[in-house]
């Protein structure tokens, strides 16, 4: 995983999620597939997918469940789980949890 993303056009307008706790901003890569780069705050919250999505864990630690699982599993910097598209996961955070949305 890299420390960062080379060759990127940002879109300037931030996507702020769940009254401020969650805040991003897209970028778009040279050959037109999108990320989100951002923040999640100290929360407990679900988010639902369009897309597949690999979420990358750049800072912070984070739990997570998947829809349709009972175990949660906790994920820190350096790690990454999968999300299925048209479905949704739950996630907790306690400190500030640095990400990279990765979609497709």
């Amino acid at each position: 995983m890299s420390a960062q993303i080379d060759q990127v056009s940002v879109v300037k307008k931030s996507n702020i999620y769940f009254d401020g706790k969650c805040v991003s901003h897209t970028v778009i890569l040279a050959d037109g597939s999108k990320k989100t780069v951002g923040v999640i705050f100290p929360s407990s919250l679900t988010f639902n997918t369009g897309a597949p999505e690999i979420m990358e864990i750049v800072g912070g630690v984070c739990k997570v469940r998947l829809a349709g699982a009972s175990d949660w599993n906790t994920y820190g910097a350096g790690q990454e789980f999968n999300v299925a598209g048209n479905t949704s996961f739950d996630i907790e955070t306690v400190e500030t949890l640095d990400y990279v949305c990765h979609f497709g």
